[in-house]
């Protein structure tokens, strides 16, 4: 399977503190992988790494192939790889749709004229509001970002990075801090874009169920180093990874959370 993001023997250390440890993975191209892991294992620092918020002590990120290693968050977006993190990040006093209308013009490196209206740009429009739709917020287009509930405002973000046209979504908790009700709706925006199968999603998450019911793989981290990769099932019979941090019966094991960074 043809991979899309790869690392090798990639490590950071804060003082004497060594966070991750000669982590070395592939990540394959059109799959949806989860990064799972108890207290303290390396997860969003981790992520930080693969996304240019961190640079490694030592190893290297590769990205299709190429050595990104150096590259800044800033350019790691402009080459495909975008993040969500777990505090929304959106514009609040614009609205739903001028938020995702002015991702696709940064992407499209344009600079509007004063003088002419944004409507006159159609294809933005349009293709905004087709955006809006995938992460179901169409109905509040008009809607002012800082009237969004915590959960649409996830949503928003997701719409910017897809307005990006990122090969890869970098998902930090993205149902964090939502009420059991604001959940579903997360869920089936990202199953909606998984589903598309033209995209590689990373996901941290400490809900198990999430976890099982929408990844093709799973990469089990702790104490900052690799300990596991497979399938949902193969992950949930691994006696090492249950030995770790998830343990009790095979029941518990569908329902049990995973602690976060």
């Amino acid at each position: 399977m043809e991979s899309i993001i790869k690392t090798k023997d990639l490590t950071i250390a804060f003082g004497g503190h060594v966070a991750v440890n000669e982590v070395s993975v592939d990540i394959p191209k059109n799959q949806f992988t989860s990064v799972i892991g108890p207290n303290g294992a390396g997860k969003t620092t981790f992520f930080n790494m693969l996304s240019g918020q961190l640079t490694p002590t030592k190893g290297q990120v590769f990205f299709k192939g190429e050595d990104i290693t150096k590259k800044s968050a800033t350019e790691r977006a402009r080459i495909g790889i975008g993040r969500s993190f777990q505090i929304t990040n959106v514009f609040p006093n614009i609205t739903v749709f001028e938020n995702v209308r002015l991702a696709i013009q940064s992407r499209e490196n344009v600079r509007f004229q004063m003088l002419r209206h944004f409507t006159k740009y159609k294809a933005f429009a349009d293709e905004a509001m087709s955006i809006l739709e995938t992460v179901l917020l169409k109905d509040r287009a008009k809607a002012l970002a800082v009237n969004l509930s915590h959960g649409e405002k996830r949503k928003l973000e997701i719409a910017m990075l897809l307005a990006l046209n990122t090969e890869v979504l970098l998902l930090d908790e993205p149902t964090a801090g939502m009420s059991l009700e604001e959940v579903p709706a997360i869920l089936d925006v990202i199953k909606q874009i998984k589903e598309e199968e033209n995209r590689t999603i990373i996901l941290i998450e400490h809900k198990m169920d999430m976890v099982l019911g929408l990844s093709d793989q799973v990469m089990v981290l702790f104490n900052g180093e690799f300990l596991a990769q497979g399938s949902p099932d193969e992950i949930m019979e691994n006696e090492t990874v249950q030995a770790v941090y998830i343990g009790g019966s095979q029941d518990d094991k569908h329902t049990s959370e995973i602690g976060t960074d």
